[in-house]
């Protein structure tokens, strides 16, 4: 069995997008599992002419690579020649890791993959390129085989929004990377120049991931200015850890008009490395966003022994277990509370530690891939 994997977000100018972190890790993964199993699936992608993917474990032999130069044209792959070069290879099935972008041949069965239904349930103030992302999605949900997704909510809301028959779409929750996130203490003197590099002491409160408006960071500057202004506050200072995204100007005027501006610290991107550094040095990780489908900077928290809190929005109780505590996202003085509590509390911060490393244990790329192959075959036997 032949499947045609659209390798787009394996290029350089897309890898580090959410759909190239998720591709780079789940097709090394299936590799391995298809290896493992002894089946007889084999994968083809595309590359333009001279390009080399600087990715671990994508050297198997049951991955070819089919060069194409319209993949230095994104539109042009959008609109046709992504199409075009899967039917030549012949494939038995499709694997589209994005339902937004290509545009698969409806001749050929595909799977695309809806990481989450964002662009349906906020507005497009908030995450941007709402009219482009909704119409492609709608156009390759409707042309695909199967769907795939990563969290039972986001499936809910799939179905909802579509009609679809909720057994064309199957969750795959995603993994993380163990050898980055976990307990194992960071090296102290590297550490240390880190926190040193960006002015940070312990203890501090960390936010990681994309600094956007979805991700609630607003409200999350104001709760925290209300418990640290409180008599006999830990003087605590707030690490918002990620590159800037859409609405960035109005996260950094939020912190610039703080009373304790000075307290709080915009990192920008890091190194995988120094990330997960920063990470294991937090002493409460928060994650105050208003929709995830699925969150992977909550689960790698959870997975360093970090204790963290989390907003009840969306699929985040969901893919934390419901064992974290939670607060309403619209609402500051409920935030605000909660980390006041998890600060002050350290028989809190011990529960939820052991909660949320049992519960990110739970999660790896290798089940998402065996997961994702059963889709994969399926498909292809109709």
């Amino acid at each position: 069995m032949l499947v045609a994997v659209d390798t787009l977000f394996l290029s350089g100018r897309y890898q580090d997008t959410g759909t190239g972190v998720y591709l780079s890790k789940l097709l090394p993964a299936c590799l391995m599992s298809a290896e493992a199993s002894g089946s007889g699936m084999e994968f083809i992608g595309f590359a333009s002419p001279g390009e080399h993917w600087n990715r671990n474990g994508l050297g198997s032999p049951r991955l070819s690579v089919r060069r194409s130069r319209m993949l230095a044209h994104p539109n042009a792959w959008l609109l046709g020649g992504m199409a075009a070069n899967t039917s030549l290879a012949r494939p038995d099935v499709v694997f589209l890791p994005t339902a937004h972008w290509s545009i698969p041949n409806p001749l050929i069965p595909s799977v695309i993959t809806v990481l989450d239904a964002m662009p349906f349930r906020l507005p497009a103030e908030i995450i941007g390129g709402c009219r482009r992302l909704r119409g492609m999605t709608r156009i390759n949900a409707r042309l695909a085989r199967r769907i795939l997704t990563i969290s039972a909510w986001s499936k809910r809301d799939l179905v909802d929004i579509f009609n679809f028959d909720p057994g064309r779409v199957t969750v795959t929750y995603i993994g993380y990377d163990r050898n980055l996130y976990n307990t194992d203490s960071p090296a102290a003197e590297a550490a240390g120049r880190l926190l040193s590099r960006f002015g940070i002491r312990k203890p501090f409160i960390l936010h990681h991931g994309m600094v956007q408006l979805r991700k609630n960071l607003v409200r999350l500057i104001h709760a925290w200015e209300r418990i640290s202004e409180a008599p006999g506050a830990l003087e605590a200072q707030l690490v918002l850890a990620g590159p800037p995204g859409l609405g960035y100007a109005q996260i950094r005027q939020a912190a610039e008009s703080s009373r304790l501006k000075e307290r709080i610290i915009f990192t920008g991107s890091l190194e995988a490395a120094d990330l997960a550094s920063l990470v294991k040095s937090a002493t409460l990780s928060v994650i105050p966003s208003l929709y995830e489908g699925f969150c992977l900077p909550l689960v790698e928290s959870m997975a360093c022994g970090v204790p963290t809190i989390a907003s009840r929005a969306a699929c985040i109780p969901e893919v934390s277990g419901g064992i974290l505590e939670y607060f309403n996202p619209a609402s500051e003085e409920e935030m605000a509370e909660s980390m006041r509590r998890a600060i002050e509390d350290s028989g809190l911060r011990e529960r939820l530690r052991r909660n949320g490393l049992a519960r990110a244990g739970e999660f790896s790329w290798e089940n998402c891939a065996r997961q994702t192959l059963e889709v994969l075959a399926e498909a292809a036997a109709g």
